[in-house]
């Protein structure tokens, strides 16, 4: 055997973000909180926890992107990520930061940290190994300033519309086909009593079903999509909804997600440009209006128009050994976005001068755990009945 095959194993990647500070409000981590994040993950591959790592943040949240032997929701990782994020707060108190520790919502989680504040997305593959999957890429998205189902549209684009991914109606040629569709496993994200509430539909037979779920990107989200041929795991995407967590407002949602691409998949072409629309989702400031998502080159601060809700999008090679390749993909880093970025604030502008009016604003049961139902059952108290 050449000395660079390694025997086929499996790899799991776990993309792990929270906000936990940041400065002059809800903008960027500081410095001295990437250092002690990015410290720490080249300490756990020194030390064998990891294979690689990547720290990068969006907005006020920083990502840790991981490569590891260890499968889904393992303790060590999650305990290790939970450290990093309780370490990068700490370092956030002391600097006088905003929101410092602000998605750390249980004190010390026990098991893994899925449901305790920090987005979770991961993934795990045989590799290498096998002949319709001879090499691995895969992006990392992560959004900020948005609710959990800001994925919801591009994500079903991206792998069930012809429209955009041309490879669900090529014929055969050359490379594995898309065409017998993908399976969408979607979650009830308000229905948490007694564990996950999901259902898993096909896409293309049950595209209008799909479509009827994922219009409400508040209630149902996208858990994970699979391929239906190969029954491999094409995305998966934390959809953890932090005020059932808290039972009041402690900041959006800002979901992470992990998406492979390429031959058996989409191509990474065709899952970003959904995101050309910069489509309205919940989420902005306060956590309280519909606004543009808007797509930003990675380590990007909270600094636009209205604070719109914003995502970046990594891409990655694996090499055998679990290796991310020396460098990375900013794919929405790129100047041919800068006109999707000017097309979002023209459409934030244009809906946030509507105030709190209609849809600008999201609807009452969204508000209601900001305090806004106090707020109107108070008003509501106040109504009298015409002549009496």
């Amino acid at each position: 055997m050449a000395e660079n095959v390694k025997v086929a194993r499996e790899i799991t990647i776990s993309a792990i973000k929270a906000d936990v500070g940041s400065i002059g409000g809800h903008t960027k981590p500081t410095k001295e909180m990437m250092q002690i994040a990015k410290d720490a993950v080249a300490g756990a591959v020194k030390d064998g926890l990891l294979l690689d790592g990547f720290v990068c943040h969006t907005g006020d949240d920083i990502a840790l992107i991981m490569s590891h032997t260890k499968d889904k929701d393992n303790e060590e990782i999650h305990q290790f990520a939970w450290n990093v994020f309780i370490k990068a707060a700490e370092a956030a108190r002391k600097r006088g930061c905003y929101g410092a520790g602000q998605d750390l919502l249980a004190d010390a989680p026990s098991g893994n940290i899925r449901g305790a504040g920090p987005g979770v997305a991961e993934i795990t593959f045989t590799f290498p190994g096998k002949d319709y999957r001879p090499a691995e890429s895969f992006m990392i998205f992560m959004g900020d300033k948005c609710g959990p189902g800001a994925y919801n549209l591009p994500f079903y684009l991206a792998f069930a519309d012809p429209m955009y991914c041309a490879g669900l109606m090529l014929p055969k040629l050359t490379g594995p086909q898309l065409k017998t569709g993908f399976t969408f496993e979607i979650i009830d994200m308000e229905n948490i009593e007694g564990g996950d509430h999901y259902i898993t539909l096909d896409a293309p037979e049950d595209a209008y079903g799909i479509s009827m779920l994922l219009r409400d990107n508040e209630r149902f989200g996208i858990k994970a999509i699979y391929s239906r041929k190969y029954g491999e795991q094409a995305v998966s995407c934390s959809t953890d909804r932090l005020h059932s967590i808290a039972g009041k407002y402690v900041g959006k949602d800002d979901p992470i997600a992990v998406v492979r691409n390429q031959g058996i998949f989409p191509a990474p072409e065709e899952i970003v440009s959904p995101f050309v629309k910069a489509h309205y989702i919940g989420g902005n400031t306060r956590g309280s209006h519909n606004m543009p998502f808007m797509p930003v080159a990675i380590n990007s601060p909270v600094a636009s128009v209205y604070c719109i809700p914003i995502v970046s999008c990594l891409g990655f090679s694996l090499s055998v050994d679990g290796k991310f390749a020396d460098n990375y993909v900013d794919f929405f880093g790129d100047v041919s976005w800068d006109v999707v970025r000017q097309r979002a604030q023209k459409k934030a502008i244009e809906m946030r001068s509507q105030g709190w009016s209609g849809p600008a604003m999201l609807p009452y049961n969204e508000l209601e755990y900001s305090g806004f139902k106090d707020a109107l059952e108070n008003l509501e108290s106040r109504f009298k009945v015409k002549g009496k």
